[in-house]
């Protein structure tokens, strides 16, 4: 049985290697606080697509995905010189919507839990009473 599916192992060596050169190496002004929240690669590994997260406005998102359409080239060879892999795939970035989504349902939750706490204490209140 194989060890394991070759286009995920890369996916996570290129998540860590570009995490660890957001960190260490770029010192673009556009790329704010970022996070690469997961990268999935074409079978083939041809592609490598880059999921990211950033903290800000929308302003300030569009001035990250501008920063890493300019980064681009550079973590494509860094990527290709740190992994030694025959070809390197295209990097695209992408910003993760899924994280937005996520905080949208639990804020929904959360609003529809304080709606029916605010409902059960109308229907507990004591100067109602049954006789």
């Amino acid at each position: 049985m194989p060890q394991g599916y070759r286009p995920d192992r890369v996916a996570d060596q290129i998540r860590a290697e570009i995490s660890v050169m957001l960190t260490r190496e770029v010192h673009d002004p556009g790329i704010g606080f970022m996070t690469v929240t997961r990268v999935q690669v074409s079978p083939d590994l041809q592609l490598a697509r880059v999921y990211y997260t950033t903290m800000g406005s929308e302003s300030q998102r569009l001035a990250t995905a501008r920063a890493l359409r300019r980064a681009t080239p550079f973590f494509r060879r860094q990527i290709g010189e740190r992994l030694r892999l025959r070809r390197v795939p295209v990097l695209e970035f992408f910003f993760d919507k899924s994280v937005e989504n996520q905080e949208r349902v639990e804020r929904l939750l959360r609003e529809i839990h304080e709606a029916e706490a605010g409902r059960d204490d109308t229907n507990h209140d004591p100067e109602r009473t049954q006789d």
